[in-house]
């Protein structure tokens, strides 16, 4: 995909999400935002015993996996980048609505261009958003980095859409998916399985979803196969 496709689906990204985000309150019915990821929320339950836990979420948006993470950390910190400054703007102030102000760490990124030091992290997370890496070879890399900046005995949890479809709800005429990674559900699952070889998969699940958007006042049908993917960093020590 060139650059100019790949910058005027940001484009158009950031103007639905800005818009979204200021008609749907955070854990409000009538939207996604509504709750959390429950196999997100699952996942803290390898960390029962921990005094102390830092989490890092890639692609935040305004908090709906965060906050609740924060809500149930008892030491710790979580990292939340995202490319949209709106939305951590909003992040913030839901954080400190839910009392969770202290603990919430925003970082405005490209996620592909975040750097992670060497076991940082003991959780990852990632909903929805490392399919809008730039390339192949980014989201490639982007996996290799997060392994390398995990803590053993840590966890990765990701949700990732693929084989995306988009179609004018009107004419029900099919349109560009905009999505700068959009690969085969089994080519995806391919990439993860590879990438994490050396880890334990815990749950690989595909979900078909399909859901209505309004974007520059088209309304738009998407359908797509969601992959929750989840892998624990088995190794006793670091390397």
């Amino acid at each position: 995909m060139d650059e100019e496709k790949i910058l005027h689906i940001r484009r158009e990204e950031k103007k639905y999400h800005e818009s979204f985000y200021e008609n749907n309150r955070l854990f409000k019915e009538g939207s996604w935002l509504h709750k959390p990821v429950q196999s997100v929320l699952d996942c803290m339950s390898h960390f029962d015993q921990r005094e102390e836990i830092k989490i890092l979420d890639l692609g935040s948006g305004v908090g709906r996996n965060s906050i609740p993470l924060a809500e149930k950390i008892k030491k710790g910190q979580v990292v939340c980048v995202d490319i949209l400054g709106h939305s951590l703007r909003m992040l913030k102030e839901y954080s400190k609505d839910y009392g969770v102000g202290e603990k919430i760490r925003t970082i405005q990124a490209d996620i592909g261009d975040f750097p992670i030091d060497p076991n940082e992290y003991d959780f990852i997370v990632s909903v929805s958003a490392l399919e809008h890496m730039k390339t192949e070879k980014d989201f490639d890399r982007m996996l290799h980095k997060m392994k390398l900046g995990t803590k053993p005995d840590g966890i990765h949890c990701f949700v990732i859409n693929s084989q995306v479809e988009e179609i004018d709800a009107e004419t029900n005429t099919p349109l560009d998916a905009f999505f700068e990674i959009n690969l085969p559900t089994n080519n995806m699952i391919g990439k993860l399985k590879s990438a994490y070889r050396d880890w334990e998969v815990k749950q690989l699940d595909v979900k078909p979803l399909s859901f209505d958007i309004t974007r520059n006042n088209q309304f738009i049908h998407i359908k797509t196969n969601a992959i929750t993917f989840i892998a624990y960093n088995n190794k006793l020590e670091s390397l």
